[in-house]
Protein backbone atom coordinates (compact mmCIF):
# COMPACT_ATOMS: atom_id res chain seq x y z
CA UNK A 1 0.00 0.00 0.00
CA UNK A 2 2.86 2.74 0.74
CA UNK A 3 4.66 1.75 -2.18
CA UNK A 4 1.62 2.52 -4.53
CA UNK A 5 0.85 6.42 -2.56
CA UNK A 6 4.91 6.46 -3.40
CA UNK A 7 4.38 5.59 -6.99
CA UNK A 8 1.43 7.58 -6.91
CA UNK A 9 3.17 11.15 -5.28
CA UNK A 10 5.93 10.36 -7.99
CA UNK A 11 3.48 10.65 -10.57
CA UNK A 12 1.92 13.71 -9.81
CA UNK A 13 5.73 15.34 -9.35
CA UNK A 14 6.71 14.10 -12.78
CA UNK A 15 3.61 15.54 -14.58
CA UNK A 16 4.23 18.68 -12.87
CA UNK A 17 7.54 18.57 -14.35
CA UNK A 18 6.53 17.95 -17.76
CA UNK A 19 3.56 20.24 -17.96
CA UNK A 20 6.05 23.31 -16.15
CA UNK A 21 8.95 22.23 -19.06
CA UNK A 22 5.98 22.52 -21.73
CA UNK A 23 4.60 25.63 -20.20
CA UNK A 24 8.16 27.05 -20.28
CA UNK A 25 9.44 26.24 -23.80
CA UNK A 26 6.51 27.06 -25.58
CA UNK A 27 5.93 30.49 -27.11
CA UNK A 28 3.12 30.39 -29.48
CA UNK A 29 -0.52 29.12 -28.67
CA UNK A 30 -3.34 28.16 -30.88
CA UNK A 31 -6.35 28.67 -28.74
CA UNK A 32 -9.59 26.69 -30.07
CA UNK A 33 -12.95 27.80 -29.77
CA UNK A 34 -11.86 31.71 -28.66
CA UNK A 35 -14.46 33.56 -27.83
CA UNK A 36 -15.02 37.69 -28.08
CA UNK A 37 -17.87 37.58 -24.75
CA UNK A 38 -16.02 38.15 -21.77
CA UNK A 39 -17.86 36.05 -20.06
CA UNK A 40 -16.37 32.94 -21.01
CA UNK A 41 -13.79 31.31 -19.84
CA UNK A 42 -12.03 30.82 -23.36
CA UNK A 43 -11.58 34.83 -23.09
CA UNK A 44 -10.22 35.06 -19.62
CA UNK A 45 -7.64 32.71 -20.51
CA UNK A 46 -6.80 34.24 -23.50
CA UNK A 47 -6.10 37.23 -21.87
CA UNK A 48 -4.25 35.53 -19.24
CA UNK A 49 -1.98 33.90 -21.65
CA UNK A 50 -1.11 37.23 -23.73
CA UNK A 51 -0.51 38.73 -19.96
CA UNK A 52 2.19 35.47 -19.34
CA UNK A 53 3.64 36.88 -22.46
CA UNK A 54 2.46 33.71 -24.76
CA UNK A 55 1.74 34.63 -28.59
CA UNK A 56 -1.96 33.58 -28.65
CA UNK A 57 -3.70 33.08 -31.91
CA UNK A 58 -7.08 32.98 -31.84
CA UNK A 59 -9.51 30.00 -33.69
CA UNK A 60 -13.19 30.32 -34.50
CA UNK A 61 -14.75 29.71 -37.66
CA UNK A 62 -17.64 32.43 -36.61
CA UNK A 63 -15.05 35.21 -35.60
CA UNK A 64 -12.76 34.00 -38.12
CA UNK A 65 -11.71 37.65 -40.31
CA UNK A 66 -12.01 39.34 -36.69
CA UNK A 67 -9.23 40.94 -34.22
CA UNK A 68 -9.76 39.29 -30.80
CA UNK A 69 -6.71 41.29 -28.22
CA UNK A 70 -5.23 42.94 -31.51
CA UNK A 71 -4.70 39.42 -32.84
CA UNK A 72 -6.20 38.02 -36.20
CA UNK A 73 -8.93 35.17 -35.54
CA UNK A 74 -8.03 32.27 -38.03
CA UNK A 75 -11.00 29.84 -39.10
CA UNK A 76 -9.21 26.31 -38.41
CA UNK A 77 -5.45 26.03 -37.39
CA UNK A 78 -4.70 25.23 -41.00
CA UNK A 79 -5.02 28.77 -42.09
CA UNK A 80 -2.80 29.92 -39.45
CA UNK A 81 0.90 30.99 -41.60
CA UNK A 82 3.02 30.68 -39.02
CA UNK A 83 4.20 27.50 -36.66
CA UNK A 84 2.75 27.19 -33.30
CA UNK A 85 3.80 25.59 -30.48
CA UNK A 86 0.46 24.16 -28.56
CA UNK A 87 -2.78 24.33 -29.44
CA UNK A 88 -5.27 24.83 -26.14
CA UNK A 89 -8.71 23.21 -27.23
CA UNK A 90 -11.94 24.95 -25.62
CA UNK A 91 -14.00 22.14 -27.60
CA UNK A 92 -16.06 19.70 -25.92
CA UNK A 93 -14.25 16.03 -26.03
CA UNK A 94 -15.92 15.04 -29.45
CA UNK A 95 -14.70 17.87 -31.30
CA UNK A 96 -11.49 18.00 -29.75
CA UNK A 97 -10.88 14.31 -31.84
CA UNK A 98 -10.90 16.55 -34.86
CA UNK A 99 -8.22 19.33 -33.05
CA UNK A 100 -6.19 16.72 -32.75
CA UNK A 101 -5.97 15.87 -35.96
CA UNK A 102 -5.62 19.42 -37.39
CA UNK A 103 -2.67 19.59 -34.69
CA UNK A 104 -0.82 16.85 -35.71
CA UNK A 105 -1.40 17.89 -39.53
CA UNK A 106 0.16 20.80 -38.57
CA UNK A 107 2.99 19.58 -36.50
CA UNK A 108 2.08 21.49 -33.31
CA UNK A 109 4.54 20.29 -30.47
CA UNK A 110 1.53 20.51 -27.79
CA UNK A 111 -2.23 19.02 -27.88
CA UNK A 112 -3.53 20.68 -24.46
CA UNK A 113 -7.43 20.08 -23.65
CA UNK A 114 -8.49 21.95 -21.19
CA UNK A 115 -10.82 21.48 -17.80
CA UNK A 116 -13.33 18.93 -18.34
CA UNK A 117 -12.36 18.00 -21.62
CA UNK A 118 -11.57 14.35 -21.46
CA UNK A 119 -10.99 12.39 -24.98
CA UNK A 120 -8.24 9.17 -24.89
CA UNK A 121 -8.79 9.42 -28.85
CA UNK A 122 -8.10 12.69 -29.29
CA UNK A 123 -4.84 12.10 -27.02
CA UNK A 124 -3.80 9.02 -28.55
CA UNK A 125 -3.64 10.79 -32.05
CA UNK A 126 -1.36 13.48 -30.46
CA UNK A 127 0.73 10.87 -29.02
CA UNK A 128 1.13 9.33 -31.98
CA UNK A 129 1.71 11.88 -33.47
CA UNK A 130 4.39 13.09 -31.16
CA UNK A 131 2.69 15.61 -29.86
CA UNK A 132 2.78 16.03 -25.89
CA UNK A 133 -1.27 15.65 -24.58
CA UNK A 134 -2.63 17.58 -21.49
CA UNK A 135 -5.46 16.79 -20.74
CA UNK A 136 -8.37 18.21 -18.14
CA UNK A 137 -5.87 20.83 -17.12
CA UNK A 138 -6.21 24.72 -17.71
CA UNK A 139 -2.99 26.72 -18.17
CA UNK A 140 -4.19 29.68 -16.41
CA UNK A 141 -4.54 27.42 -13.02
CA UNK A 142 -1.26 25.38 -13.66
CA UNK A 143 1.43 28.42 -14.45
CA UNK A 144 0.60 30.06 -10.81
CA UNK A 145 0.29 26.66 -8.99
CA UNK A 146 3.80 25.91 -10.39
CA UNK A 147 5.40 29.23 -9.89
CA UNK A 148 5.60 29.85 -13.43
CA UNK A 149 3.52 33.26 -13.05
CA UNK A 150 5.65 36.32 -14.89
Amino acid sequence: MHMNSLQVLGDILMRDQEIAEILTSIKTIALVGASDRKDRPSYEVMEYLIHQGYQVIPVSPKLAGQQLFGQLVYGQLSDIPYPIDMVDVFRNAEAAVGVAQEAAAIKAKVLWLQKGVISEEAQRIALDAGLKCVMDKCPKQEIPALGLEK
